[in-house]
């Protein structure tokens, strides 16, 4: 009896396993099968009369990146892919010289992006345009983002029942000082430049006046530009455009729009498809559709060997840990590498990034000297953002391009370091600590800071300022003095940047690749771009963001216990894990 137990549990107990195995088997091949949908390019032809279909809808981002990770989504199998500028910007190229290719449709459906984004598929639509192909554009609804990159096409129509929504540029930011206190965390500070906002957030309850007011600055310097390209486009005078979006024209008629000349004709999706038909030659069934992906797959395959010039993308925060959106540790030995690569004769920085972490930014920038020590051109092309520790790792290209809708400069650090001791005494918790020196335990999230430290805090900042400027001031070849005029953490436009000298042109990536090509004597090349995104799909799947970080777990955890939630949880792990010293702008959530 003793011996069929033993054996039955044997049996179970190896069942049990091979479950498990065969479980986590099947999972594993799941996931790669949606990594591989992901990454996956459409598949179709090109045949005559066809026309290439750009949807402005859904998020676009810079370039094909790993989704954030959520494993309810991954099982339900509702991953959505962003499209991406790359490959937006690319299709429209090659659409311009592919003669199966007769005509653009762009079908408004309020893309999620921001404005140097949408300039950047606007100028790409206009370098279609000189293909002399025909442009259409339509929406239900056009919103501001939208509605500037259909200007340029040669016929707009508006849905009757739908409407025009300019409404102007708005940005919010979030201040959570008040959250803060109900946790129990407070955030003591420290920082350089009295512009230097990012940190505001975590330590006051409203935007102080300089925030506001180089705010102000920016948004108007970004929606002159936009409606005076408005209205060159459509031929209106910009005060009438005024007059409109301070009037709600959002909450008008269609008509109101056509009759101010903004839209050519208010009629429904199908006629306009009717329209593109008699344009090509075929009927509205027969109109063959192509997908930018489409596009992208069939022409864009890169080749390796030869001349090459490599395209860094540095996108996102900056930080020292597996799973940021720029990772140091893994961005530093692929440019030293480049550097190193007898084939790669130059290199562009992709920057779009409102900075982060000055150490990651230092070693970011330390790097790209080492690449131009190498005697290889370096440009660097901005998109929405290269501000901050985005604009340290800018400042010592050659040439630096930047979209005059580009958020850039924030030449300015701030340290913030959070204690916990209010939540701990609330939740029962008594840290006691013997140290043998007054700075062993600095800096620590259960005690506020000594009068000693806050002052060592507040030199190391400043320190670090004048290193950020240093680097500005002899990337630019400009005086200390002058960088400190213009620094002081203050966000300018890439139109203000270009007069100020923190750019040297006004363009975007392909103009710095002709430059790199022009500068390296290149008549023939390969680009190719990196980090590739698809090498690491498993382990970043699989990969937790949590940092191994003692206290801070049993601070979280201790929180969980009480009951907040998972939301809360989350900012309040943020906030402990923030490194001290931080090059960043804030996060601007512009509104179109």
């Amino acid at each position: 009896m003793l011996k069929k137990f033993i054996l039955n549990a044997l049996s179970s107990f190896v069942g049990a396993w091979i479950a498990i195995v065969l479980f986590i088997i099947g999972l594993v091949i799941f996931i790669l099968g949606l990594a591989g949908n992901f990454t996956m390019r459409t598949v179709g032809n090109v045949t005559k009369h066809s026309v290439l279909k750009l949807n402005l809808g859904g998020t676009i981002i810079e370039k094909e990146s790993l989704p954030e990770i959520d494993f309810s989504v991954l099982m339900s199998g509702t991953i959505e892919k962003p499209q991406t500028l790359r490959c937006l910007t690319y299709a429209l190229q090659e659409a311009a010289s592919n003669e199966n290719i007769d005509a653009l449709y762009i079908e408004c459906n309020g893309a999620n992006a921001s404005p140097a984004t949408f300039d950047a598929i606007r100028n790409a639509v206009l370098e279609f345009k000189k293909s002399g192909k025909r442009v259409f554009a339509y929406g239900n609804s056009l919103s501001l983002g939208d509605y500037y990159v259909a200007t340029v096409a040669d016929v707009v129509y508006l849905n009757p029942a739908g409407s025009l929504e300019l409404e102007g540029l708005t940005g919010t930011v979030l201040y959570f000082k008040e959250l803060l206190d109900k946790v129990g965390i407070d955030v003591e500070i420290a920082r350089v430049g009295k512009f230097k906002s990012a940190v505001e957030p975590y330590s006051e309850t409203a935007m102080s006046e300089p925030a506001r007011a180089q705010l102000d600055t920016l948004y108007t310097d970004m929606w002159g530009y936009m409606v005076d390209r408005i209205c060159e486009a459509r031929k209106v005078k910009s005060s009438q455009v005024d007059s409109l979006v301070n009037n709600f024209i959002a909450l008008d008629e269609a008509e109101v729009a056509k009759k101010y000349g903004l839209v050519d004709n208010c009629i429904y999706q199908r006629e306009v498809e009717g329209h593109i038909a008699d344009y090509i030659g075929t009927d509205v069934e027969k109109i063959n559709f192509v997908t930018p992906q489409l596009l992208d797959s069939k022409y864009n395959i890169p080749s390796r060997g030869g001349d090459e010039i490599a395209v860094v993308y540095a996108c996102g925060d900056i930080a020292e840990f597996e799973g940021a959106g720029i990772n140091c540790a893994t961005l530093v030995p692929q440019i030293l590498a480049l550097a190193d690569d007898k084939n790669v004769k130059g290199m562009v920085l992709r920057v779009n990034s409102p900075g982060g972490s000055v150490f990651g930014s230092d070693q970011i920038a330390w790097a790209l000297d080492y690449f131009k020590a190498s005697h290889k051109p370096l440009a660097v092309s901005m998109g929405d953002y290269a501000a901050s520790g985005g604009y340290w790792i800018s400042a010592g290209a050659d040439r630096i391009y930047a979209d005059p809708l580009t958020i850039t400069g924030s030449i300015g650090i701030f340290g913030m370091v959070p204690n916990v001791q209010k939540l701990a005494s609330n939740i029962g918790v008594n840290p006691q600590t013997v140290s043998t020196n007054p700075g062993v335990s600095f800096p620590s999230i259960f005690y506020p800071m000594t009068a000693e430290q806050n002052h060592a805090l507040q030199q190391s900042i400043e320190r670090g300022y004048e290193k950020f400027v240093g680097r500005v001031a002899k990337g630019r070849n400009k005086p200390v003095d002058y960088i400190k005029s213009i620094g002081e953490g203050r966000v300018w436009s890439g139109l203000q940047a270009k007069k100020i000298g923190l750019v040297d042109e006004l363009g975007g990536l392909d103009d710095a690749i002709a430059w790199v090509a022009e500068k390296g004597n290149l008549d023939r090349y390969n680009v190719v771009t990196y980090p590739e995104v698809e090498e690491n799909w498993i382990d970043m799947l699989l990969y937790s963001a949590e940092e191994s970080n003692a206290e801070v777990n049993r601070v979280i955890r201790s929180l969980e216990a009480k009951g907040f939630d998972q939301y809360m949880l989350n900012f309040a792990r943020w906030i402990l894990l923030q490194k001290h010293q931080q090059a960043r702008c804030p996060h601007l959530i512009i509104s179109l």
